[in-house]
């Protein structure tokens, strides 16, 4: 009988520590089944980004981050979330919802849909200065997108294909857009153009805060279970090098410099390491 490959149990340990942290394994949950069936055809744009663990945990951190400056999307998050204490949860969700609507079966990802905007018809309250404020006001909701979209993107470019042709993006803005109008987005970019254009346009709506700055700390330090020591700050400190300079002013956020080169080519060799275990390359 022949000995287990060392390295294949090496490759089959790896990926189940990173489902572990994906997964609420320990409550039964498994990872999302890859169907023929999708919203999306396989090796399509949105397939390819959402599917590199490493630029979309990259992309992800940047994307709250800049999700933090908008006043409703801040309270929203402040008055309906236990994000103190269960940060890794509200990403695992996230991150499940993601997978669903660009893996699941149609119909999962249909249902996905639905449960999101149940849960945002239930999300209100009032700003500070008594403004009212609701999880289904599309304008919010189209700077969550926006942040989400362009960040995931620009992770995969900087992680995986930097020379990603601009025709692959604008598909990508595209397929993404399916979501975000699901989701009662509006307006809704479907190019790069579009998006660069709307990102101009909605800084006029950001704030800064000392609320925000504490999130953005804890997004920043809050260590996942089961992740290994250091990685936080390693994909935080990326993030945080791929933010505008204008989102690090108003986080009180400083910019890694050369602090960050060792940052990115760890989260680069991790990346190659993930995608050798999950046989993605």
């Amino acid at each position: 009988m022949a000995s287990p490959d060392p390295i294949e149990k090496l490759r089959l340990r790896l990926v189940e520590r990173v489902r572990g942290v994906f997964n609420d394994t320990a409550g039964g949950q498994q990872p999302v089944p890859i169907s023929d069936e999708a919203l999306f055809e396989r090796d399509s744009p949105i397939r390819m980004v959402h599917a590199d663990i490493v630029g979309m945990m990259v992309g992800g951190i940047r994307a709250l981050l800049l999700q933090m400056l908008h006043p409703e999307a801040l309270q929203g998050v402040l008055d309906h979330s236990n994000f103190r204490e269960d940060m890794h949860g509200r990403l695992r969700r996230t991150a499940r919802f993601i997978a669903v609507t660009s893996f699941g079966h149609r119909d999962d990802a249909q249902r996905a849909i639905e449960r999101v905007n149940r849960i945002h018809a239930k999300v209100t309250g009032n700003l500070p200065d008594g403004t009212h404020y609701s999880a289904t006001n599309p304008r919010t909701l189209a700077w969550v997108h926006v942040t989400e979209a362009s960040s995931f993107l620009a992770g995969y470019k900087r992680h995986v294909h930097p020379e990603m042709p601009g025709h692959q993006q604008d598909e990508y803005y595209r397929q993404f857009a399916l979501i975000a109008r699901a989701l009662g987005a509006d307006p809704v970019p479907e190019s790069r153009n579009e998006a660069e254009e709307l990102f101009r346009e909605m800084r006029a709506d950001l704030r800064t805060s000392a609320e925000a700055r504490e999130v953005a700390q804890l997004v920043l330090t809050q260590r996942a279970p089961g992740t290994p020591p250091g990685l936080q700050a390693l994909l935080g400190a990326d993030a945080v090098e791929m933010l505008p300079p204008f989102a690090r002013t108003m986080l009180g956020l400083t910019r890694p410099g050369m602090a960050a080169l060792p940052a990115r080519a760890a989260t680069w060799g991790m990346g190659k390491t993930l995608r050798w275990a999950f046989r993605q390359n």
